[in-house]
């Protein structure tokens, strides 16, 4: 399995508009950060969890050809507006599968309107078919992937674990009974905003306690904001096992 980090960064991305913060000045490429997403690859399937804003810019930088699903944690606008943009795939391949928690998914018929009509329908729109998920096992492809429940602030969201892999974004607080889903990783993506706490997502402190707590075998922080630092500093504070994701990082389970 395959996974590309298409994105690494917070809503605003790095750098922000406007923004004289060193870090959104770096000239590093690793501190120029796009929404968060990543693509999971394995055989001939490919998936992706999240559209955001980015969702075009991500797709062509991927030189991504197929996409035989998007998977949803939530419904806030970094996650979603990049939706429209499923129209190449669409035209190439019929109707794009989508899965999200029903509240998830009656938020983007609400935004995207054009998109879920079934009658009179805008011929140049993209259609897909709806898969709620409602925390249990659901199949994609070959394998079973297991929805993480936790909360962004008081959001329901979901991160998911495919067979060694779990990613988890947006998150502020992660049931014990949640936790229990995360045994034996090879490797976890969890997101890490910034040093100061915020009030719906781990900053860095809590970030490395959950790793450390879970414990697997390598982890990587995302849902980067450019007040966690320059991205060469705060990789060589990590411990040996945790890495500062960029994006374009690709990594191998």
């Amino acid at each position: 399995m395959k996974v590309t980090f298409l994105g690494t960064g917070t809503s605003q991305g790095i750098p922000i508009i406007g923004s004289t913060h060193p870090v959104c000045l770096s000239n590093n490429p690793k501190d120029k950060r796009l929404r968060v997403s990543v693509l999971i690859e394995w055989d001939d399937y490919s998936y992706v969890i999240d559209c955001g804003p980015d969702f075009r810019q991500q797709m062509l930088r991927a030189q991504c050809k197929k996409v035989d699903g998007i998977i949803f944690t939530h419904e806030h606008a970094d996650h979603v507006m990049g939706l429209d943009d499923i129209r190449p795939f669409f035209f190439r391949q019929g109707n794009i599968d989508i899965y999200a928690h029903e509240r998830v998914i009656k938020a983007l018929e609400r935004t995207f309107s054009y998109i879920f009509e079934t009658e009179n329908k805008y011929p140049g729109a993209p259609s897909v078919n709806e898969h709620y998920i409602d925390g249990n096992p659901f199949e994609i492809g070959d394998i079973e992937v297991v929805p993480v429940e936790g909360f962004h602030n008081a959001l329901q969201v979901y991160g998911y674990r495919f067979k060694d892999f779990a990613y988890l974004t947006d998150m502020k607080t992660v049931p014990e009974h949640e936790q229990t889903k995360l045994k034996n990783l090879d490797v976890l993506v969890v997101n890490a905003l910034r040093i100061e706490p915020h009030v719906s997502h781990f900053n860095l402190e809590e970030a490395l306690a959950f790793i450390k707590k879970i414990n697997p075998k390598r982890a990587y922080l995302t849902h980067i904001s450019h007040l966690l630092g320059f991205h060469d500093e705060v990789q060589e504070m990590l411990p040996d096992n945790v890495y500062l994701a960029y994006d374009n990082l690709q990594i191998t389970i």
